[in-house]
């Protein structure tokens, strides 16, 4: 498939490195994300706007600039404009120019860049007023009916606004309608029930954007996982599984997370450790 991948950077943010890395010890994620005065280290909220076709195919949104400032501050937002809309202008392609929208989750720090920057007393309004919207059926079920582990994760008002555009497609499946050909997903359990990690036939090979199942860099260690994921042991399982397929395939794995590599080729060391080698 010809395609053009671009990665855009949304919002920024700044979490808890302890969180982010789950039971590995402070000692050893500090040396792959250097913690400010209170623990947290810099994340990036990055997207891939792929151009095929004549389309415009936008994989997440990042977190946006949905909150108001108390919750921005908790999140660790960095920035109160909706950094997004401003990167998609520059690359050409603003966001009424979309004509598909792909979530591998509905998190807020996934998802939030579908709605418009926080405004005092005002409603939010979903954007991408052009595009289809794709769903996995399992993570919408989540979203509509969370965990009370993860309820805070969810955007309340979200669902209903895609619902009511009647532009949402939601895929129990490999494929997707609104996609077509060169696309398909691999699903994922571990950090969230549904989680859609879509491949993407790249003319250098193939590409999956990995959101959650491995954040960035560090994550391709098979050990690593974030505090946040649901099931740590099925995650490390889903993300072996993944990676060996991609290393015999001459595969990358797209970054979501990770402030400094937005795409890598899957590789080993010389340990047998899988590592993400500059695209």
């Amino acid at each position: 498939m010809d395609a053009i991948l671009t990665p855009i950077l949304g919002n920024s943010q700044r979490l808890d490195g302890g969180s982010m890395y789950g039971n590995c010890p402070r000692a050893v994620w500090s040396k792959w994300s250097p913690p400010d005065e209170e623990g947290r280290i810099a994340l990036a909220c990055r997207t891939l706007l792929v151009e095929t076709g004549g389309r415009r195919i936008l994989f997440e949104t990042g977190i946006g600039a949905f909150f108001p400032p108390a919750m921005r501050e908790r999140f660790g937002v960095v920035e109160s404009e909706h950094v997004l809309l401003g990167n998609l202008v520059a690359a050409g392609a603003p966001h009424d120019a979309i004509d598909a929208v792909v979530l591998s989750h509905l998190h807020f720090d996934h998802a939030g860049g579908l709605l418009s920057a926080w405004r005092e007393d005002e409603e939010s309004e979903l954007l991408f007023p052009n595009a289809r919207f794709v769903v996995g059926a399992e993570a919408w079920r989540r979203a509509n009916d969370p965990h009370p582990r993860d309820r805070a994760s969810f955007i309340p008002e979200l669902q209903p606004l895609l619902e009511a555009s009647g532009r949402l497609e939601i895929v129990d499946g490999a494929t997707s309608d609104v996609l077509g050909n060169g696309f398909r997903f691999h699903v994922s359990n571990g950090h969230t029930p549904g989680l859609l990690c879509t491949e993407i036939d790249a003319p250098a090979g193939p590409v999956v954007f990995a959101a959650d199942l491995i954040p960035g860099a560090p994550w391709m260690h098979l050990p690593i996982t974030m505090g946040y994921d649901r099931y740590p042991e099925l995650l490390i399982d889903e993300k072996r599984q993944l990676l060996e397929d991609l290393e015999r395939r001459g595969g990358y794995v797209f970054f979501t997370h990770d402030p400094d590599v937005a795409l890598g080729k899957v590789r080993r060391d010389a340990k047998g450790r899988f590592r993400a080698d500059a695209a």
